[in-house]
Parts: structure tokens; sequence; C-alpha cells
């Protein structure tokens, strides 16, 4: 995409437009990290900067589709919050490192009467190519434990 940019700004010469010739440069090499973000309504915090707080703010969702075109919702924590910026103000990108958990049958369940999702957290999503999302992709979603009916000693 870049070298199309590039090739495009060359053709058109001195007439192309600023933000053209300046997205055409690509991303800055520096990029800034955040403990937070606010986007979607949500504020949104890493996991390592809530811990110990009283609200939590890391659980993220993404409602996808597969190729096959059945709903898969992935469900994650917010490890880093990205901002990348094209050689202009305007030109921005926010991105959320994730760590991702298994959706599979195996690492979550649906209950059928609340809808309530439950996620099995020690099961990671194994074959993560993209550990990085769009900010503006994401929903907020809270993690608590589920209650044991156990006589836990």
């Amino acid at each position: 995409m870049v070298l199309y940019l590039i090739y495009k700004v060359y053709q058109i010469g001195v007439n192309a437009a600023i933000s053209l010739s300046l997205l055409s440069l690509g991303p800055e090499r520096k990029v800034k990290c955040y403990n937070g973000y606010f986007v979607n309504g949500y504020v949104f915090h890493t996991e390592e900067y809530g811990h110990g707080r009283q609200t939590y703010n890391s659980g993220v969702c993404i409602k996808g589709l597969t190729s096959s075109e059945f709903e898969v919702d992935y469900y994650g924590r917010l490890e880093e919050v990205i901002e990348l910026q094209n050689h202009s103000e305007q030109n921005r990108v926010f991105l959320f490192k994730c760590y991702w958990y298994d959706t599979t049958d195996r690492g979550m369940r649906v209950d059928p009467h609340y809808g309530l999702v439950e996620i099995n957290s020690k099961a990671r999503h194994r074959n993560v190519n993209d550990i990085f999302v769009f900010a503006k992709q994401c929903q907020q979603v809270y993690y608590t434990y589920t209650p044991s009916f156990r006589n836990d000693r």
C-alpha cells in the first residue's frame, strides 16, 4: 500500500495533496504507549495499570465473523495501548495489544438460560496471529470468578 501511495505521489508530482504525500511516507518509526484510552463510550486501562485498583477496565471483546459466516466473539485482556502516527496529527491510529483467551468449546461456554459467557482463564488462544486490534473495534467486558458450589477448605 505504501509503495502504491509513493508511486501515485510521484505521478501527480507537485500538485499532490499534502495529506497524500504525508501518508505515502508510511508510519513514523516511533510509537506512543498509554496506560488507558477512551473509545466507544468506555474507559479502557491496561491490566498492569488496573492491578490493585477497585475498578476493572482491561476486559475486551471483539465481535467477529468467520469465513463460514458464523459469529465468533473473541475475549481477552488489554496489555498495551499503542498510538501509531503517520507524519501528521490527523493520521493516527490507536491499537490494543491483547492477551486472547481460547473461545473454542474447550475454553468458553455460554449459559443457555442467562446468556452469560464463561471463559476458562487458563486457556490461552492458540495460533493467534493478530494480537493487535484497532481500539475502535473493542467493547468492554468484565471478568469475575464463577462461585464454587463445593466446600473448598
